[in-house]
């Protein structure tokens, strides 16, 4: 819980319930200087700025989460109601997600992946296609009604196939890893040298597909290592009014480099270009994994005139810099 707060991080049913700032209700937290400061747990209030944002999200660079109270929500699984589609293209699934926030639905899930990414998870029922996924959950009437109006749009778009929702629950009832397969992958990893990463970004709905497309083409064209790549892809899977996510997944063989040189050989490279082509577009480098120590240096460039804001914070809570240095604020060389 403290590092979903301290990256200002996001869960899978996030589409429906929100991120984690639109659960935390009130929190504790020790300042550089050992103070214990308290937000108290209120349902909204009006009295000057939203305090809480302050430490949401510092990822130790302004102060040590202690304590965290969260809304807690009806858990009503045997309610879930599940819609999978087929399409031929991501511009195709990014227009149906619009229309299904901006017209008010909220499913727990939304997702839309790419081919190379589906091949993941499902080359039994859509090879080479990419797909789409919704889950619609909670009061029944409400669930019956968001699958049914999701469907509605969907019908709009008669180059989309729907597959049978049973290939959908089974998706997901096996989506999360346990202990076991987090240890097979590394027994993999060095059985095959074959590396795989994440950089998760967000834009509008106007810049979205064009982040996909630029950083995918880019990658393909300008990575020195591209012959190491075996997979290249992406899927949306947090969706807004305004907007949507977008985790760009590769993987690829580790060739000709020590354990130690991969991270600076293959992922600090792609995920360079991942956030200097989102940036560019007028996205965020970053939805939910927080900035971390590698994605620190293109900080200002994410804020803009406003690391101003971010640059005091820093001054007034941490003025001896001995609040996880590198992260957020980068070193000042």
């Amino acid at each position: 819980m403290g590092g979903l707060v301290a990256t200002r991080s996001i869960g899978q049913f996030s589409t429906l319930y929100g991120a984690i700032e639109d659960m935390v209700v009130g929190l504790e937290a020790v300042l550089a200087d050992g103070t214990v400061t308290r937000i108290k747990n209120v349902p909204r209030r009006a009295a000057g700025p939203d305090i809480r944002h302050i430490i949401i999200g510092n990822e130790g660079a302004l102060c040590y989460i202690t304590e965290v109270t969260v809304k807690i929500f009806k858990f009503t699984p045997e309610n879930n109601l599940f819609y999978g589609y087929i399409l031929e293209d991501m511009k195709t699934g990014f227009n149906i997600l619009r229309e299904v926030m901006v017209e008010g639905y909220r499913p727990s899930i939304a997702r839309l992946y790419d081919a190379e990414d589906g091949t993941q998870h499902f080359t039994h029922f859509a090879d080479g296609k990419c797909v789409l996924i919704f889950m619609a959950e909670g009061n029944p009437r409400i669930a019956k009604a968001t699958g049914e109006g999701i469907a509605e749009i969907v019908a709009r778009y008669p180059q989309c196939q729907r597959v049978d929702s049973k290939l959908i629950e089974t998706w997901f009832n096996n989506l999360n890893w346990g202990p076991d397969k987090v240890a097979a992958e590394r027994v993999q990893i060095l059985k095959t040298g074959n590396m795989g990463f994440t950089t998760e970004v967000s834009g509008c709905w106007s810049c979205i597909h064009e982040i996909y497309e630029s950083v995918i083409n880019r990658i393909r064209t300008e990575f020195p290592h591209a012959d190491d790549i075996t997979m290249l892809g992406g899927h949306s899977s947090h969706s807004y009014q305004n907007g949507t996510n977008m985790y760009f997944v590769y993987d690829y063989n580790v060739v000709d480099c020590k354990p130690e040189e991969e991270i600076d050989k293959y992922h600090n490279p792609l995920n360079k270009i991942i956030c200097e082509e989102t940036i560019r577009l007028g996205g965020s480098m970053v939805h939910h994994h927080g900035i971390g120590k590698h994605r620190v240096h293109w900080s200002k460039l994410e804020h803009g005139s406003a690391w101003a804001l971010l640059e005091g914070l820093k001054k007034q809570f941490d003025p001896n810099g001995i609040m996880n240095t590198g992260t957020i604020y980068p070193i000042e060389k």
